[in-house]
C-alpha cells in the first residue's frame, strides 16, 4: 500500500487500519515520506475525520515511535498539565512549581506557539540561557532531584508527532480534534504519568471554539488516558478573551512570577488554582478540593512555590537573580505606546484571535516554522468585556520594536476591541469538569 492510496482513503471518506497508521508513522519519523504528504494527510483528515479506533492507533503509533521518560521507580505521584492554548494563558510556568512544591513530580513537557496562540517553551526560553530542550535522561534526573522540568518534546519523544506538530501549524490544520486528541496525549505517555489534568479552551480564541467540540475533544483524551491507565481529567475554560495582562513572552514570564509571589490578576490565579488543585486530586495527596486549594496556597505563601521556580530557572541554564530581579533579565521593548478608546462606553469584546495574530506580526511568534521569536514584544491588554471606558482612555500598552509596528499595532487592536453602549453578559471562567464518569457543569453562562 502506497501512501498516496492512504491518502486516497482518507480523502474518499475510508480509514485506516492500527498497521497502517504504525507504518505511516514509523517511515515518517524516519524521514521516509515527505511532508507534503502528510500535509495531504492532515488536511483529509480534517475534513473527514477519524474514528475512535483510528485516533487510538495513532496515538500509538507516534508514542511508539520513540522513546518513554524513565519515572517509574519514582515514589510520588507523576503529574502533568496541558493546554490547548490560548492567548496569555502562561498558566503552565506558575502552576508547575506550585505543584512540584506540595509534593507531586511534574515532567511538564509544553509546545511552541500554534497559529495565533503563544507556546510555553516560547516564553521560557525569553529567560536568558534557560534550556527547554533537556535529553530524557537529563530531565527525568531533574525531576528526581528537584520533582519537576520544564522541557520541550526532543528528537526522542514521539518524533512522529513532533514532525507532524509544526507541519499542522504551517497547513492549518491545527484544529482537526483526532489530530490534536493524538498529539496531545501520544506526548502526555510518554512522560509515564500516573495522572493528567487537561484545559481544554472554548470560545473566539481558542481552536475549538464551541463548548459541544471542546467537550468532544475531552471525552476523546480521557478516554486515552484511562486506556492507558493514566487517570485524565479535563477542565473547560474560557478563551473569549486574553488570559490576564500580558500577552507576549517576556512579560508573560513576569507575570508568571508575579503570580507565585501572591499576586498577578485574577483570573490567571483562578484558573491556576483551578488547574492545581485538579493535579493534587488526581495525585492523590489530597481528597478534597478544599484541602487541595490550602496546600497550593501554603505552597505560595510560605514562598515554597516561588523558590522552585527559581530552582528549576538556575538548574536548566537561566540566572540565579531571575525571581528577585526579573526585569534586569527579561528582554524589554524599545517602543512603548498605548492604544486608546477611540470612543466612551462600555467594552463589549476583546477579539483573542486577532491579538494573538498582530502579536505575530509584531515578531512575537511564528508564520514559519524556521521564524525566530522576539521575546520583547507584546501587549498589556488593560480591560475586559463589561469594563466602562472613556474615550482617550488607555487599554492597552503595546510594547514594539519600532514606530511603524506600533502603528499597525494599533490598527490590529482597533478591530479586536470592540465598544458598545449594552453591557455584554458575563462568561463563566471555568465551565465544565469532564472526567471518565461524565461531565459537570460549574458554572452557567460558559462557552458556547
Amino acid at each position: 500500500m502506497t501512501v498516496v492510496e492512504l491518502i486516497e482513503r482518507k480523502r474518499d471518506g475510508g480509514r485506516l487500519s492500527a498497521a497502517e497508521w504504525r507504518e505511516l508513522m514509523a517511515r515518517y519519523a524516519a524521514g521516509e515520506v515527505p511532508d507534503y504528504q502528510l500535509s495531504a494527510l492532515a488536511m483529509a483528515v480534517f475534513f473527514r475525520g477519524m474514528d475512535d479506533d483510528e485516533i487510538v492507533a495513532l496515538t500509538a503509533a507516534m508514542l511508539e515511535s520513540g522513546k518513554r521518560l524513565a519515572l517509574d521507580h519514582l515514589t510520588v505521584p507523576r503529574v502533568d498539565k496541558h493546554s490547548t492554548g490560548g492567548v496569555g494563558d502562561k498558566v503552565s510556568i506558575p502552576l508547575a512549581p506550585m505543584v512540584a512544591a506540595c509534593g507531586v513530580a511534574v515532567p511538564m513537557m509544553s509546545g511552541r506557539g500554534l497559529g495565533h496562540t503563544g507556546g510555553t517553551l516560547d516564553k521560557l526560553e525569553s529567560i536568558p540561557g534557560f534550556n527547554t530542550r533537556l535529553s530524557l535522561d537529563v530531565a527525568a534526573r531533574q525531576v528526581e532531584h528537584l520533582g519537576c522540568a520544564l522541557i520541550g518534546q526532543t528528537a526522542e519523544i514521539a518524533p512522529a508527532d513532533r514532525r507532524l506538530y509544526a507541519l499542522r501549524d504551517a497547513t492549518a490544520t491545527v484544529e482537526a480534534i483526532p489530530l490534536i486528541a493524538a498529539s496531545i496525549m501520544s506526548k502526555k505517555l510518554a512522560e509515564g504519568l500516573t495522572g493528567l489534568v487537561l484545559d481544554v479552551k472554548s470560545g473566539a480564541g481558542a481552536f475549538i471554539p464551541t463548548l459541544e467540540r471542546a467537550l468532544t475533544l475531552a471525552k476523546t483524551m480521557i478516554a486515552l488516558g484511562q486506556r492507558h491507565g493514566c487517570e485524565t481529567v479535563t477542565l473547560i475554560t474560557d478563551m473569549d478573551q486574553p488570559l490576564g495582562v500580558a500577552c507576549g513572552n517576556a512579560i508573560e514570564v513576569l507575570e508568571s512570577i508575579e503570580v507565585l509571589k501572591g499576586g498577578g490578576p485574577e483570573d490567571l490565579r483562578a484558573v491556576t488554582f483551578a488547574l492545581g488543585e485538579e493535579m493534587l486530586l488526581v495525585a492523590k495527596v489530597e481528597a478534597t478540593r478544599a484541602a487541595a486549594r490550602a496546600r497550593l496556597e501554603r505552597a505560595l505563601g510560605s514562598g515554597a512555590a516561588l523558590a522552585k521556580f527559581q530552582e528549576i530557572v538556575v538548574a536548566q541554564g537561566g540566572p540565579a537573580g531571575l525571581v528577585d530581579a526579573p526585569e534586569r533579565y527579561l528582554a524589554s521593548a524599545p517602543q512603548r505606546a498605548a492604544f486608546v478608546a477611540p470612543r466612551s462606553g462600555v467594552v463589549q469584546r476583546v477579539e483573542p484571535r486577532p491579538i494573538g495574530r498582530a502579536i505575530t506580526a509584531l515578531g512575537g511568534g511564528r508564520t514559519r516554522v524556521e521564524d525566530s521569536i522576539d521575546p520583547a514584544v507584546g501587549f498589556l491588554v488593560h480591560v475586559r468585556p463589561g469594563d466602562t471606558v472613556r474615550a482617550g482612555e488607555p487599554l492597552v500598552t503595546i510594547l514594539a520594536r519600532d514606530a511603524a509596528a506600533v502603528e499597525e499595532a494599533r490598527t490590529a487592536l482597533g478591530r479586536a476591541i470592540v465598544i458598545g453602549e449594552a453591557v455584554p453578559p458575563r462568561r463563566a471562567l471555568v465551565s465544565h469538569r469532564v472526567t471518565a464518569r461524565g461531565v459537570e457543569e460549574l458554572a452557567a453562562g460558559g462557552a458556547s
